[in-house]
């Protein structure tokens, strides 16, 4: 795959930021950046922690000017077809395309790096938004990780969540501090947990009951179905 340098990423960085804020971009920051803690038994590094270039809200197009799908040709070789088919409509006017592409390869390989230690970690990095852009670079960059964001669609980050759907789900941490409560509409709790601290190798799963209007969550890190 054709590789840029660091400054060109860096650029292209500051631009869809640009681009972002202009369009309502700040909920899907603050996803992004939030520090939220690995599974705590993970000897997987934390993707927070993994240096990386800054790169836009997951997902994120620009709103503004984009290159047509004729001009996306790097300064030197080639795209391949899923390459051009990831920069379609997400390259901004004046930008180097490469640079485009260089924020979704970055975000293939720090899903690889820490699937091969904790695919845990790399499902949770994708649920909380740690890893920006996720979805479309694993589609057309580096379908061996569909596995992992298929997993991630089905999860949901610690926090409260309206209208949960009933059933089990597991944490994906085994961190002592987390706890959970789902509540009713009248706002009684139906159910919390867990019951006991967990001990180290213990998986922590809530049961949601049907009809629980809320569930919320501390210290869960996030949630996939158990």
């Amino acid at each position: 795959m054709y590789r840029r340098s660091a400054a060109a990423a860096v650029v292209l960085a500051a631009a869809l930021t640009l681009t972002a804020c202009s369009s309502g971009g700040d909920k899907a920051d603050s996803g992004a950046d939030a520090k939220a803690k690995p599974p705590a038994a993970s000897s997987a590094p934390d993707p927070a922690d993994t240096p990386a270039t800054p790169q836009a809200p997951a997902e994120a197009k620009p709103s503004g000017p984009v290159l047509p799908d004729a001009k996306l040709t790097p300064k030197t070789g080639s795209f391949t077809a899923q390459e051009k088919k990831y920069l379609s409509g997400r390259v901004p006017e004046k930008m180097d395309p490469a640079a485009v592409l260089q924020t979704g390869q970055e975000a293939c390989q720090r899903i690889e790096r820490t699937a091969k230690r904790d695919k845990d970690a790399a499902t949770g990095a994708v649920i909380t938004g740690e890893i920006a852009g996720a979805k479309d670079a694993v589609d057309l960059l580096c379908p061996e990780q569909k596995p992992i964001t298929a997993a991630a669609a089905k999860g949901f980050a610690e926090g409260p969540r309206t209208s949960p759907a009933a059933g089990s789900y597991r944490a994906l941490t085994q961190a002592a501090g987390c706890t959970w409560e789902a509540k009713g509409k009248d706002g009684g709790i139906l159910a919390s947990g867990p019951e006991t601290p967990p001990k180290a190798g213990d998986k922590i799963v809530a049961t949601i009951p049907a009809g629980a209007a809320e569930f919320n969550s501390s210290g869960c890190y996030a949630w996939i179905p158990a």
